[in-house]
């Protein structure tokens, strides 16, 4: 697994959303993701939104994924 494809799986499943993915070792990741859709959410079920656009791959292919989720306003 590579960072990129991570992004690209995080932004294709949120539409309108940008996500920044780093990681080297291939299983452990940090991501920042912004997106409206997180609007009005709390921090859990902002998670719950990207774990759900990389399905299966979670806890497999991706051992660890740190998250910050924020909104295109900063919050």
């Amino acid at each position: 697994m590579d960072a990129e494809t991570i992004r690209k799986l995080i932004e294709a499943g949120l539409p309108g959303a940008q996500a920044r993915v780093e990681g080297e070792d291939g299983v452990h990741f940090e991501a920042t993701v912004v997106a409206e859709a997180f609007r009005g959410k709390l921090p859990l079920a902002r998670h719950r939104m990207v774990y759900a656009t990389l399905g299966e791959l979670m806890g497999g292919a991706i051992h660890a994924l740190a998250l910050k989720t924020i909104t295109p306003d900063g919050k």
